[in-house]
């Protein structure tokens, strides 16, 4: 090995068996630092270094360079060879072959953390020897070379091994000349990669003032659009860098020009970061500003960039979350947490208002400016939800006109806290907010049903007399004392035939024709025809069906109509019998009912906590259309980000999104489901117990009977989600636990294990009765499964259900599971149950589940009858429960103890036994670590 050369005739493969990645300084083969060692040449080994380092053959160099920490921590030792050394690294970095560059680069991270590792040592030699090879190499001519200096650049910050002079005196001016106008193409493409890079690893200052100002510049840049594309994309990371100030003032109108970008991909960009820049800005801004520019987003005419809209949109919703509206606030350990409520004499005051009316989410920031500015945005964008009535109702005073007014015109401005704490229900009706309260006026309509009622009979008995007088039947009148026959009808409708140039006489025709067929289908079903005229008595008017029939028809008549669709259709009473005319009033009616409750739905959608057309096209996701035009999985985007919208939008809101949330949950497409179920208990947690039990529950009971994929979703956070429900509501479930022991497939052992691990959990969620009736047989089944790990962790779970038994005292419960533990497992056949006995034995007595006197008198007779078990894998585990767990416990270790005798005796038996694991554990100290034996299991 000492006079191994370095050239190699095979060619450059062959190199790669001696390369530094393969072999290192301890290394009992071929050492890349072999050319030190002493040779024919009679050259010390820094001379033999620059020998090789500087040969004219290329692989010698590359070796050298592959080889550098090696040869650095030879001569780590003497200060002056180390300086030798790092001198002839600085000379080497100026090889003329791009391959040896490249090699040299790589190595640079490994020796600054050697640097730094011995830095009391060498403390300004990473400074001085290779921070100026990294800067040098990010503008050398060989592509390879760039961006290998551009890694090592970045693995330098993520380490923390540059220093800020550095940065700020060396790299920055770099990247900064790299970037002016006048470099060249391919440079500037790449130093701007590596600033958006860096930026994350900067500090504020830094970037403030030496890269801002220089980004601003680039994202405009007219030239390249790869530029305007780096700068987009991550747009987010300088934002959140320079804070809000900076980002208002200088990046947000370079924000809007990249958004509004002739490039597709630009704008992309802008949507895929739209939620760290709004994250960045006030809530004026976000409201009044990005609001609008996320709209145009969504509308956009690239299909990518709606794509990428819809994506964002529900991460962008969050931002609009504020604690003081949701109630709800994140823990350092990110678990989510209601904010207390603080509850002094008579009033109750929150600490934040939590439960505020939805008329008071507007304003954010509170400042006087936003209150009015965020209420006039909501009378421009929303007049029907926020302007007060322009006439107040008939039956309602001054006084009830002048409070509709505060409340519905200006809710910044509304009562104190104090005043508005009223019922939960009453507060965040929607329908209070959108119109003043309506006046009573069912006397009214009684009287004007009766009048019209009189004037009806006196019209039919004058047409009857005409009738008569005149001996003519050519008009038959309808019978009013029971629903009309269809002979009758069609009687009227032959007469009317001769005037259908009649408009009112058309319409007439099309609402007898409904009703023809209604009357056509009552036919069929005498009785019923018969139970329905009793009950219409002389009233007149037509069934139930008829009115379904004509209702529907009378919506489309409206539609196709030329006259305006929310007029109604004139009719001339005088040229209608008096029956007609009250089917045509009774289809009107409907038709009016109907609208209203169209309305009611449209204005349930409607809050002012965000914007409402970001909630609209939210809501609009779970439209099929959008599946087809914008993204096949833009359902999933929508589930996976509902827990947020929620959380933003507070549960006074909920009505909002109920719709939508029940939709995806029955979404053809089972990963669209199986999001839902994963954040089903933290939507629960935003709910309250209310609505979860009313909206929630029917849906996660769903799952349960779902695919495994999505099943595994509400199991992996089962006892989160029936920890929230209440006690009549969780005891349901018990019914349902077994179900999860059966899966689509065997195999997935992994569905089992979750299951056991949340069994473990729930324990405590329940009685101890039912703990016994229900849980403990789904753990016995549990503890007999196939695979070794389920076992191990049942093991635990049939501990965990001693220990509830005999913490609230069921000593017969816990007596009845004790012998049964002792027929399924100590006197098992196969030997793994009898292993499980002992392994369930020293875990009830580390775990304190029972107290020693019972576990003496029940428990231990049958672990000491295992010592001689046949089997060394049960013996093992045995003399590890008696010699670890089981001697430890003062009660046993007494010398006069009642089972010291035993317990010594099998323990000699067991340090003296044939196989050499078991002598171990039984000898073994206590308190020495050693290593599991649950592989055993």
């Amino acid at each position: 090995m000492a006079g191994l050369s370095l050239y190699f005739e095979d060619g450059h493969d062959d190199l790669d068996d001696f390369g530094f990645d393969d072999y290192g300084s301890e290394c009992d083969g071929i050492r890349i630092t072999a050319f030190l060692d002493a040779g024919q040449d009679n050259l010390t080994p820094l001379g033999r270094l620059e020998k090789y380092a500087f040969s004219e053959n290329v692989f010698n160099r590359q070796i050298v360079a592959r080889g550098l920490l090696d040869v650095l921590r030879e001569f780590s030792d003497n200060e002056n060879d180390f300086i030798s050394v790092m001198e002839t690294v600085a000379r080497m970095s100026e090889d003329g072959e791009p391959s040896v560059r490249a090699e040299l680069m790589e190595q640079i991270p490994n020796i600054a953390m050697f640097l730094h590792e011995n830095r009391p040592n060498f403390p300004e030699a990473f400074s001085r020897y290779l921070v100026p090879i990294v800067v040098r190499y990010l503008t050398d001519p060989n592509n390879q070379v760039r961006k290998t200096s551009q890694a090592a650049l970045l693995v330098l910050l993520e380490q923390g091994l540059m220093s800020k002079a550095d940065m700020e005196g060396k790299v920055c001016p770099v990247i900064l000349e790299l970037t002016e106008p006048s470099s060249d193409d391919d440079y500037k493409i790449e130093a701007v990669a590596i600033m958006c890079k860096l930026v994350t690893m900067l500090t504020k200052d830094t970037v403030e003032h030496l890269l801002l100002l220089r980004f601003c510049e680039l994202c405009s840049d007219v030239k390249l659009f790869q530029v305007r594309k780096v700068c987009a994309a991550n747009f987010g990371e300088f934002c959140s860098i320079v804070g809000q100030e900076a980002t208002e003032k200088l990046l947000m109108p370079k924000f809007f020009d990249l958004c509004s970008d002739s490039l597709w991909g630009i704008r992309k960009a802008c949507a895929e970061c739209f939620m760290v820049v709004s994250n960045c800005t006030s809530p004026e801004v976000r409201r009044t500003k990005l609001s609008p520019l996320f709209i145009n987003l969504i509308s956009d005419q690239s299909r990518w960039v709606r794509q990428a809209a819809f994506q964002s949109l529900g991460r962008f919703i969050s931002t609009f979350a504020n604690p003081s509206i949701t109630g709800l606030h994140f823990c350092e350990d990110g678990t989510l947490r209601e904010i207390q409520k603080i509850c002094s004499g008579s009033h109750r005051q929150e600490m934040t208002t939590s439960n505020s009316s939805n008329s008071r989410n507007a304003s954010i920031d509170g400042s006087p400016h936003s209150l009015i500015q965020s209420h006039s945005e909501q009378q421009q964008s929303t007049p029907v939800l926020t302007g007060p009535p322009s006439h107040p109702p008939e039956g309602s005073s001054s006084t009830q006109t002048q409070e509709d007014g505060i409340r519905l015109g200006h809710p910044e401005h509304s009562a104190p806290l104090s005043h508005q704490q009223t019922d939960e229900c009453t507060m965040f009706n929607s329908f209070n907010f959108w119109r003043a309260s309506l006046p009573d006026i069912t006397e009214e309509l009684e009287l004007l049903q009766e009048e019209k009622r009189d004037e009806v009979i006196e019209k039919r008995d004058e047409t009857m007399r005409e009738t008569e007088g005149e001996g003519k039947e050519d008009v038959p009148s309808l019978d009013s004392q029971g629903p009309a026959t269809s002979s009758q009808i069609q009687k009227v409708l032959d007469c009317l035939q001769p005037h259908l140039d009649d408009p009112d006489v058309q319409a007439q025709v099309k609402v007898l024709s409904a009703a023809l067929k209604a009357a056509q289908l009552e036919s069929e079903t005498e009785d019923a025809d018969e139970s329905v005229s009793e009950n219409n008595g002389s009233t007149g008017s037509p069934t139930s069906d008829e009115l379904s029939a004509m209702s529907e028809l009378s919506l489309t008549d409206a539609e196709t109509s030329d006259l305006p669709s929310s007029s109604p259709v004139p009719v001339d009473d005088s040229e209608h019998s008096p029956e007609e005319s009250v089917l045509i009033e009774n289809v009107e009616e409907d038709k009016d009912s109907d609208t209203a409750k169209m309305c009611e739905e449209e204005k349930s959608k409607f809050q002012n906590v965000i914007p409402q057309q970001l909630l609209d096209q939210y809501l609009s996701m779970t439209d099929p259309a959008r599946a087809q035009t914008v993204d096949t999985e833009i359902a999933k985007h929508c589930a996976f980000s509902l827990p947020g919208v929620a959380l933003t939008l507070g549960r006074q809101n909920w009505h909002c999104l109920k719709d939508t949330y029940e939709t995806l949950a029955t979404d053809v497409q089972w990963k669209v489901r199986r999001t839902l179920a994963f954040s089903i208990h933290e939507l629960a947690v935003i709910l309250g117990d209310q609505l979860t039990a009313a909206d929630l529950v029917p849906i996660f009971n769903g799952f349960l009977k779902d695919l495994d994929e999505v099943r595994i979703g509400v199991l992996k956070h089962l006892y989160d989600f029936l920890k929230l429900l209440h006690a009549d509501k969780r005891r349901e479930y018990l019914y349902q636990l077994q179900e999860f022991m059966v899966t689509d497939n065997s195999r997935n052992w992994r569905f089992r294990y979750e299951l056991a691990e949340q069994l473990i959990l729930i324990i405590e969620l329940y009685s101890h009765s039912d703990v016994y009736d229900y849980l403990r047989q789904i753990a016995l089944n549990l503890c007999s499964d196939k695979v070794s790990e389920v076992r191990w962790i049942s093991y635990k779970l049939v501990v965990e259900i001693l220990q509830k038994l005999y913490a609230c005292e069921a000593h017969d419960l816990g007596l009845n599971f004790i012998n049964e533990l002792i027929m399924r497992f100590c006197h098992c056949p196969k030997w793994v149950g009898r292993q499980a006995f002992a392994f369930i034995c020293q875990a009830i007595v580390e775990e304190d589940c029972m107290p020693m006197d019972q576990f003496a008198q029940h428990l231990l007779p049958s672990l000491l009858s295992l010592s001689s078990d046949p089997v060394p894998n049960v013996r093992v585990l045995v003399a590890k429960a008696l010699r670890q767990s089981v001697l430890e416990k003062p009660y046993f270790k007494d010398p006069g103890s009642a089972y010291s005798d035993e317990l010594e005796e099998a323990l000699s038996e067991l340090r003296m036994d044939k196989d050499r694991d078991v002598r171990f554990f039984a000898t073994l100290d206590p308190n020495r670590n050693v290593m599991d034996t649950a592989a055993l299991i």
